[in-house]
Formats: C-alpha cells, structure tokens, sequence
C-alpha cells in the first residue's frame, strides 16, 4: 500500500450528511458517490461505484445515535474501500461514540473506547481525525495516527465578539472538576479567569452539594463542557451559579448529544443561550430552540483534511 494517494475522494456515511456536504463545499470538491443501504433485517449494504484505486479517501461519519448502526456503516464503508484499493483511508470522526468508557471504573466494565479503537484499525483505518474526545486519553488507544482537533478555539472565535468590550464582567466556568483542563484552555483564548462548579454528595441519598471555586458574584458565566447529554450536570452547574450571584449564565459545548430530558430541562433553565457545534447531526427540537446557537464545524474540519492530505501540521488551522 501507498503511504499518500495522489488524489482525494471525500466519502460520507448518513450519520450527519448535512456536515459533509458543508466539508465537501469548503474544500471545493464533491461529495464521492457511495450506495448505502439496510437490509429488511438490518443488515447495512454498502456499495462504491466509482474508482478509488490510488486516492487518499477521507470518510465522513460521526459514530452518534444510533451509535451502533453509524459505527457499522463506517466500518463497512471502511472495508468496501480498502478492498478497492485506495492508497489511504482516513476516518473523520467528529464525534467518537463510546467515548465515556475508557477506563475500568469497576470490577468487570469494558473498555469499549479501546474496543471501537480497535474495530477502526482492524477495519482498515490509517488514521483518524477527530474532535474532543471525552478523554485525551483515547488516543493512546490507537496504534495509528490520531488528529485530535479542540472545540474550544472553535467556541471562544463566537464569543470574543461578546467579551471584547467589557472582558472584566465575564468568568468562564467548567461544570465539574474533570473538565477543568478545557476550561482553563477557554478561558486563556478569551482572557478571562477560570471558576470551577465542585459538586460533592456528602452522603449517600442526599441531594448534591454545589461549591463555586472563584469569583462568580455579579458576573455573566460561560459555561464550557466538552459534551452535553441528558443536560443535567450542566443545567444544576447554572443554577449553582445563579444562586451564588451569577448575573447571567451562557453554556457551550463540542458535542450536542442532547438526549432525553435534555431539551426540557435547558428550556426551562437559567441558561440564556446554549452554543453547541454541529458535529452530531441535530434534530429540529434542538435547532428551532430559541436558546440554541449552532456553530459549524465545517470550515475546521476542511482544513484538517486538506493539512493532513498536503502532510502539513494541524496546529497552522487555528
């Protein structure tokens, strides 16, 4: 096998089409023809009717719900295409399923970001690009290249504008201690000082403590998270905060997963406006909220693809 094609094909599977075709646009190319479909029982076909003999093929396909049948059809896709014997096949993840679980927490769990690592290598894959892993750790779990690109320079370009002209009345938050690197990461791009929601559980069945670490009192707070699922951490975070003196409270986050209860509970928050980016393809519920602001990832993903295709560093797209 080649190690670079001497051209590109840009393939997408289904899970966020619409991300795709704004990657395809900003890169100036089309979208390469691919043929997938569902058996009657499930099973995904996959169908490539063009050549891709000698390219480099970058596939499209964020493993978010349903997880399962996005992570196959990018493995197929994967499969199909090393079998026609592109020169190299890079995975475009922007949003890695799975994630959460990396590490045993108790006797017994899997390791199931370590599992889907291996599924993507084993499948064909030489190297991945991806956007904030819940864990940076994950990429250890990969015997191949990973392109780690971060949300939070992509974040912090839409709220510059708001912070310009009054920087001392903003504080950014993280939501819990474990996403304190992230924050501090937001915060350093907007110069602005870090405050941090510490929840603790005093004892078992009782209702959650929340501690502010920082100044918060008389402030407008940015809430950063790397993820926002069923929206509960981060809406008791803007409470905490609103409760200990915030002025206002804005949330953002990389990926808006926003599953169940998710939509009520930040409909029915504090949280003035949630920024999310679009590397999970959003249901109408989300995009027609008032309180949301989606922000698109395309532009950052067309130039991670065109650096990685041109041998060229990363760190130059911010």
């Amino acid at each position: 096998m080649n190690s670079h094609g001497n051209s590109i094909a840009l393939f997408s599977g289904n899970s966020n089409r619409a991300l795709s075709e704004a990657i395809a646009k900003e890169l100036g190319i089309n979208l390469s023809q691919a043929e997938v479909k569902t058996f009657s029982d499930g099973e995904i076909s996959v169908s490539i009717p063009e050549t891709v003999r000698g390219k480099d093929v970058f596939i499209i396909q964020s493993t978010s719900s349903p997880v399962n049948n996005n992570l196959m059809e990018l493995l197929i896709m994967v499969d199909a295409i090393k079998r026609a014997s592109a020169a190299k096949i890079t995975a475009v993840v922007p949003y890695f399923g799975y994630a959460r679980q990396d590490r045993k927490a108790r006797p017994r769990d899997p390791i199931t970001a370590k599992l889907v690592a291996n599924l993507i290598e084993t499948a064909g894959v030489d190297s991945l690009i991806t956007l904030d892993l819940h864990a940076a750790q994950i990429q250890g779990f990969f015997d191949i290249p990973v392109n780690h690109l971060y949300g939070a320079p992509m974040l912090s370009k839409y709220y510059k504008e708001l912070v310009k002209d009054n920087p001392d009345d903003f504080v950014v938050v993280s939501p819990d201690v474990g996403s304190v690197s992230r924050a501090r990461n937001f915060a350093n791009d907007l110069g602005l000082n870090l405050a941090i929601v510490d929840k603790r559980r005093p004892r078992a069945n009782v209702m959650e403590v929340m501690n502010i670490i920082g100044e918060i009192n008389g402030k407008i707070c940015l809430l950063v998270d790397d993820m926002i699922d069923t929206a509960g951490t981060i809406v008791n975070g803007a409470e905490a905060l609103k409760k200990n003196g915030a002025k206002e409270v804005y949330a953002c986050c990389s990926h808006g997963v926003l599953s169940g209860p998710a939509m009520e509970r930040i409909s029915n928050s504090c949280i003035k406006e949630l920024a999310v980016l679009d590397t999970i393809d959003l249901p109408e519920r989300v995009t027609m909220c008032e309180k949301v602001k989606v922000l698109s990832v395309a532009p950052y993903f067309a130039k991670a693809i065109n650096q990685v295709f041109h041998d060229k560093s990363l760190s130059e797209i911010y």
